[in-house]
């Protein structure tokens, strides 16, 4: 069955940026809530067939956090630190332990489109083009597709 791409990811061709925008049909606080909220996180988070165990969470201002997600037998480590935890934004850091000298800071905010509707827009900053084109090809964007569609439901579900 084919899905229809649902998330718009561009790479700013003047600095190592990547944006991506997505709408929803939710709230702001909802979102942040799905973003934060570790038990909510691990069920959306990542591509199709991911599960996520998380390790450490602490999702305040200044709180860090690190989860494994495992697929097929092989496990990925991500770790970062909260910059910022608002009711309409977030800043965080976020590496892959496998690549430890990429570091993105990652900012998403939260454009309250009124009836029910969000739009989510996320800009993650690298130190180097070949970092930021390194994340485009590492199958980022089908991650976080797949993981969109999945929080679609999870939010269909928390509304129900």
């Amino acid at each position: 069955m084919a899905t229809t791409k649902t998330v718009t990811v561009e790479a700013d061709p003047n600095v190592p940026l990547i944006r991506m925008t997505r709408d929803f049909h939710a709230t702001p606080a909802q979102l942040v809530r799905a973003h934060t909220d570790p038990a909510l996180f691990t069920q959306w988070v990542g591509p199709d067939g991911f599960e996520t165990t998380i390790d450490y969470w602490d999702a305040r201002t200044g709180g860090s956090w690190r989860y494994v997600g495992a697929r097929v037998g092989v496990e990925h480590a991500f770790h970062g630190s909260f910059h910022e935890v608002g009711p309409a934004r977030l800043i965080q850091t976020f590496t892959y332990e496998g690549a430890p000298n990429q570091v993105a800071l990652e900012t998403m905010w939260f454009e309250d489109l009124g009836d029910g509707r969000t739009r989510l827009h996320a800009q993650s900053l690298v130190d180097s083009f070949e970092s930021r084109d390194a994340f485009l090809n590492s199958g980022m964007e089908t991650g976080v597709e797949q993981g969109y569609l999945k929080l679609d439901a999870l939010l269909r579900a928390m509304d129900a």
